[in-house]
């Protein structure tokens, strides 16, 4: 029996537990979504999810679902991603996305806005690539959560140290440098509000996935994951339509 499985029974049926936050997250993705759609993945990656099982692994993929599905990145090796119809390399630095204007009606940032060093930037763009009426999907990290604040007093260099140990199955190549630039639930509101998004902003209090290497500390995290408030959350979950 697995830590996941000791903590949190119900997941021995169907290998996720009730606070999985790519379940909770996806499920509403996907009752957005309708088929005549483009939906943009930014920071698309490359796809790749060997950990997960195959219900969450056809959560995440909206390919098929929808007409098309593009995706950008500034890793070049994200063009491989399986779930795309279309790839864009985003070159660093740039102050545009290689994508039209007003041209989706779906926008999906899974686990990025963390990554970004502006997100003003991220939430201008936004704005004007998705259509009047299309929804931003985020999903990223609390600032204040104890896994945010315990990466910050990490030095950057040894992050991919750091993660292979707790990680094990995480590729050295997946982890990006954080800012957290605005990730607080009135950062990431006042954001989309900015920019013209009506939406709302909350917290997911998920499994301690981050502590599965030692289930002694997986317990502990379970219990301080049970008495965390809200605000402490570590997954903020961001819903918006473009009202413009």
């Amino acid at each position: 029996m697995t830590c996941k499985q000791y903590f949190y029974p119900e997941s021995r049926f169907g290998g996720f537990s009730d606070r999985d936050s790519t379940v909770t997250f996806y499920i509403r993705v996907n009752a957005l979504l309708e088929r005549a759609y483009t939906v943009l993945d930014f920071g698309c990656g490359r796809g790749v999810y060997p950990n997960i099982t195959a219900f969450m692994r056809d959560l995440r993929n909206l390919r098929g679902k929808v007409a098309r599905v593009i995706g950008v990145d500034v890793d070049p090796s994200a063009e491989a991603n399986p779930l795309l119809d279309e790839f864009h390399l985003l070159e660093n630095g740039s102050s545009s996305w290689p994508v039209e204007s007003a041209s989706v009606d779906l926008l999906l940032c899974d686990w990025v806005l963390e990554h970004i060093e502006k997100p003003e930037r991220f939430f201008s763009e936004a704005f004007r690539v998705i259509r009047p009426g299309g929804k931003l999907c985020i999903r990223t990290s609390n600032r204040w959560s104890y896994v945010s604040i315990f990466s910050r007093l990490i030095p950057e260099r040894m992050h991919t140290t750091v993660l292979a140990a707790v990680q094990p199955k995480r590729n050295a190549e997946d982890v990006y440098p954080t800012y957290y630039a605005c990730n607080t639930f009135p950062g990431i509101k006042r954001a989309m509000h900015k920019c013209g998004f009506n939406g709302i902003v909350y917290g997911n209090v998920a499994e301690p996935s981050y502590l599965e290497f030692s289930c002694f500390v997986y317990g502990l995290g379970v219990l301080l994951h049970k008495i965390t408030p809200r605000r402490f959350a570590q997954t903020i979950y961001a819903f918006a339509e473009k009202t413009g």
